[in-house]
């Protein structure tokens, strides 16, 4: 019997909770494969193990998706699996083809989308997702208690699922004299060595830095704006680890086939 190695835990990274962790595998690794199944619990742990994270904290991490709606538990027999919500099948879509969108926008005007909002301070919950929600939407945060993006967004949508409309206010302006709106962040993710854990961090990565970032307008970039290159070598590093990420996932993964909904 040939024994299998397995790679050595080092691919933890600093400020990549589990649960983005999580995130990142099930939308990339499950969803866009088609799959809705339920993922058995030793995959999950397996592949947070092969990121540095430990069973308890990954049993933790699962506890809580599930108490925030994520998650739905299933069983066989002795055997535990989850399945992604409705809740968490629509985000990981649009977060999919975020990940994967053009980096620079060339918009038709110089319209920007200003949104305020003020929420009791007992409802800080609300507050943190609204503010995670605002900068996958391609929101940044412009000052304090004020989120600006580029282009008309409609957040209609946003705010009616996370039951916020009467907390907001949204705004459509333009830029004058002597607002400067050139800046930005500049950083590419880097990928540990290895396959499916690879992949797994360097789009969460990525990820990260697609919220960090508000994807200006190239009317509003330097020339030299790294943007496009970081994606070209993004996607390049991810496509390099594909073949061999998918051997291991095809190793470890156990669905459950034919659940109840």
């Amino acid at each position: 019997m040939t024994q299998r190695v397995v790679p050595p835990r080092q691919y933890a990274t600093e400020g990549l909770r589990p649960q983005t962790l999580l995130f990142t595998f099930l939308g990339h690794h499950v969803l866009a494969a088609g799959c809705l199944d339920p993922v058995a619990t030793s995959t999950l742990i397996e592949v947070l193990d092969r990121l540095g994270v430990s069973a308890q904290a990954a049993r933790s991490t699962l506890t809580r998706m599930v108490s925030r709606g994520y998650l739905e538990r299933h069983r066989a027999g002795r055997r535990a699996y989850f399945g992604m919500s409705p809740k968490l099948v629509k985000v990981l879509g649009e977060g999919e083809h975020r990940l994967f969108s053009a980096p620079v926008r060339d918009l038709p005007d110089d319209r920007w989308t200003l949104l305020s909002f003020s929420i009791p301070e007992d409802q800080r919950g609300d507050r943190h997702s609204l503010r995670t929600a605002l900068g996958w939407n391609g929101f940044g945060l412009l000052r304090n208690g004020l989120w600006i993006a580029p282009g008309e967004v409609d957040v209609t949508g946003v705010l009616a699922d996370l039951d916020l409309t009467d907390f907001v206010e949204v705004f459509v302006a333009q830029p004058v004299p002597p607002t400067d709106l050139a800046r930005g962040s500049d950083g590419i993710p880097d990928a540990d060595p290895g396959s499916l854990a690879g992949q797994v961090r360097l789009l969460t990565e990525w990820r990260q830095l697609l919220v960090d970032d508000p994807q200006l307008p190239r009317a509003h970039l330097p020339v030299d704006w790294p943007s496009e290159r970081a994606y070209d070598l993004f996607r390049a590093v991810l496509g390099d680890l594909q073949a061999a990420a998918r051997v291991e996932l095809d190793e470890i993964l156990d669905v459950l086939e034919d659940a109840p909904v």
